[in-house]
């Protein structure tokens, strides 16, 4: 079972077991760390791992019908991992297990124009997020741009990319568009170049018109990094 959480929200890491005195639950990662146990109709959090200390609970008032699903809240990259939920009763034992991973989509994108550079950025995503610029409808625009990528202490990824329009002639549409997906999210976002900016025009000089519009597609592609 594949279970996707979004990151800093909590998550429920299925589970059944049947109804028995004794009951006894252990949810543990396969790193072997103790995440929860319960034994003698309490919890039992000795030795449950400092990261999740106060992160995880069971459904006690459901214990009785069966459910041994685990709640795990403020969800962080580091959580995703293969779960194990063993089970134990007086008529036998019992293994589960549960994929637990973590998804965080884009949520803004700031898009602005510089002179002649248009810059777009977006922070706090993952997996690691793939950049890709574009003019449309398709164009001769010489596409000169720097992209880096950081990564924060919560192993979440900062993106940001710069566009030099260091070719303006024949460009004709007018305005340019960011496209964001982030699994099943997809984030939309414009911008017209000015054409009253002067340094825009500098770089552009000896080109003729009354409008000089610039077009750029950003298309972000998050790939999971894990397979389902």
């Amino acid at each position: 079972l594949i279970q996707i959480n979004v990151f800093m929200e909590s998550c429920i890491l299925p589970c059944s077991t049947q109804v028995n005195d004794n009951l006894v639950i252990v949810w543990t990662q396969l790193t072997s760390r103790l995440v929860h146990s319960y034994f003698e109709n309490q919890d039992q959090l000795e030795h449950q791992d400092q990261h999740f200390r106060g992160r995880t609970s069971l459904f006690k008032d459901q214990i009785s019908r069966g459910n041994a699903s685990l709640q795990l809240t403020g969800v962080e990259v580091q959580d995703q991992d293969r779960y194990r939920c063993y089970t134990s009763t007086m008529r036998g034992n019992k293994d589960s297990f549960v994929n637990l991973q973590v998804d965080a989509p884009v949520s803004k994108v700031n898009m602005e124009q510089v002179g002649n550079r248009i810059i777009c950025s977006s922070e706090g995503i993952y997996p690691e997020p793939d950049l890709t610029w574009s003019t449309s409808p398709p164009s001769n625009l010489n596409l000169q741009n720097q992209t880096s990528i950081q990564q924060t202490e919560q192993q979440l990824y900062n993106i940001s990319s710069s566009l030099i329009l260091s070719d303006t002639a024949n460009i004709q549409t007018s305005e340019n568009t960011i496209m964001m997906h982030s699994g099943t999210l997809q984030l939309t976002h414009s911008l017209s170049v000015s054409e009253d900016s002067t340094k825009f025009r500098e770089i552009a000089r000896g080109v003729v018109g009354p409008i000089l519009l610039a077009a750029a597609v950003v298309v972000f592609l998050v790939w999971y990094i894990k397979k389902r």
